[in-house]
């Protein structure tokens, strides 16, 4: 129950991490949190209120943080054809709950993936 109590503040963590990015701007799409970073999505953050459980999906190029994240309980390959690419869809509540600074290290490593080498320039020189 703490988990689930948890996951709103853990998902404010890593939205505010996100937007802290060079370059990056939320958006609203599907009626759902995203954030963009050079007009392309680094991290889907759902929507605050609804039916779904609270999750976040991020891109994972690095072989051992995929196996990493897919090894919590209730993570999965991201829909819509995105998990062939690297996506990966992670609860935010739950038994796996993960600590926001786990998924803010996915998220940093999404984003270096989607942002254009300037942006990661001006990151690391930050």
């Amino acid at each position: 129950m703490a988990a689930a109590k948890n996951a709103p503040k853990v998902r404010e963590k890593v939205r505010a991490f996100a937007l802290g990015l060079p370059g990056a701007v939320e958006e609203f799409p599907w009626g759902e949190s995203v954030i963009k970073v050079n007009k392309k999505v680094f991290v889907f953050l759902g929507s605050e209120e609804g039916g779904d459980a609270p999750g976040i999906s991020v891109k994972l190029k690095d072989p051992e943080a995929h196996e990493h994240a897919m090894s919590v309980p209730g993570a999965e390959p991201t829909g819509y054809g995105l998990g062939k690419a690297g996506w990966v869809s992670v609860p935010l509540a739950g038994s796996g709950a993960l600590s926001a600074e786990l998924l803010c290290d996915w998220v940093e490593e999404s984003y270096r993936v989607i942002a254009p080498k300037r942006l990661i320039a001006e990151l690391d020189a930050g």
